[in-house]
């Protein structure tokens, strides 16, 4: 039985991560390249919309995936019953 929840355990965690992965690159890589165009028809604190995801926008993006992140393990921990 526990070798299944462990299982099922990082089953989820490893789904979470390339969930937020993903997110991430698309802000990122999208954001900040692909989309930048369309984008930087836009203004943000005086800086083109495009230029500031590639510059700031990111890692903004990713300090607020890691606290996701750490608020989705806590509630993957309790219901898997690994929680201290």
């Amino acid at each position: 039985m526990k070798k299944s929840n462990a299982k099922t355990y990082w089953k989820e965690n490893i789904r979470y991560v390339l969930l937020l992965l993903a997110i991430w690159f698309l802000v990122s890589f999208g954001a900040g390249i692909l989309f930048k165009d369309t984008l930087n028809n836009f203004k943000i604190g005086g800086f083109k919309l495009g230029f500031w995801f590639a510059q700031q926008g990111s890692m903004y993006v990713f300090v607020v995936l890691i606290f996701v992140y750490v608020r989705l393990m806590n509630k993957l921990d309790k219901k898997h019953g690994y929680d201290v």
